[in-house]
């Protein structure tokens, strides 16, 4: 019975890890769709984003159904519990790639107003947060993921760019700017709100494996030993 229940938290794993894989497709696909100003990618972005959903919808099912016939406790508890809480984050990150994909249909008819530099570097950091936070996950690796949550401030710095350049240099000098400023403004805030969600799943990881809360409580990162 024991291998049994071990063989479905196994396969309850992988499921967490494909999903996360098309999350992260979802992301790159929507960046590209923008820096190609391409309309069709943006829109099969969108569609794309039905399996996702499903995807979620499987992990639920699967996390309450362990949850009423096992009845886990402490580790088996915990991990279960925060696959629950993971899809939910990784489902809203790819909400947050369609969004993106909708400002891209925006912008698609029209020239981008700069060239893309720190969006694309704001991606890369989403990225990497987003791999490195599934990474701790599956090895149940809380320095990994304390990491990952340390870098969240690198991703508001980057946001924080974007707005500043975008406002102060084409918006405030040029009203007719504006249409084309607002959806990048937002493609930028929607890439930091990803980071905040990799960051979420990081904490859950850390609870997960250590029984520790360190949401809103940045100062129990510091002890390594904790």
């Amino acid at each position: 019975m024991k291998r049994h229940f071990d063989e479905e938290l196994a396969d309850l794993k992988e499921d967490i890890l494909d999903l996360g894989s098309l999350v992260e497709l979802a992301i790159l696909n929507s960046v590209n769709a923008l820096k190609n100003l391409n309309r069709q990618q943006a829109e099969r972005m969108i569609v794309k984003d039905k399996e996702i959903d499903e995807w979620e919808l499987k992990i639920d099912e699967k996390c309450l159904n362990l949850l009423a016939l096992r009845q886990p406790m402490a580790f088996d508890l915990r991990f279960i519990a925060m696959a629950i809480k993971i899809g939910t984050d990784l489902e809203r990150i790819a909400d947050l790639a369609v969004d993106i994909a909708q400002r891209v249909l925006e912008l698609a008819d029209k020239p981008l107003l700069k060239p893309l530099i720190d969006i694309p570097k704001l991606t890369i950091v989403a990225q990497e947060m987003l791999r490195d936070t599934l990474k701790s996950f599956v090895k149940q690796d809380v320095e990994l993921a304390k990491q990952v949550i340390l870098r969240d401030k690198e991703a508001d710095s980057l946001r924080d760019l974007v707005q500043t350049e975008l406002i102060n240099d084409y918006m405030i000098k040029d009203v007719n700017t504006i249409s084309r400023a607002i959806p990048l403004l937002l493609i930028a805030r929607y890439l930091e709100r990803i980071c905040d969600h990799a960051t979420n799943i990081a904490e859950d990881v850390i609870y997960m494996v250590k029984a520790k809360v360190v949401k809103h409580h940045p100062e129990k990162l510091v002890n390594n030993h904790s």
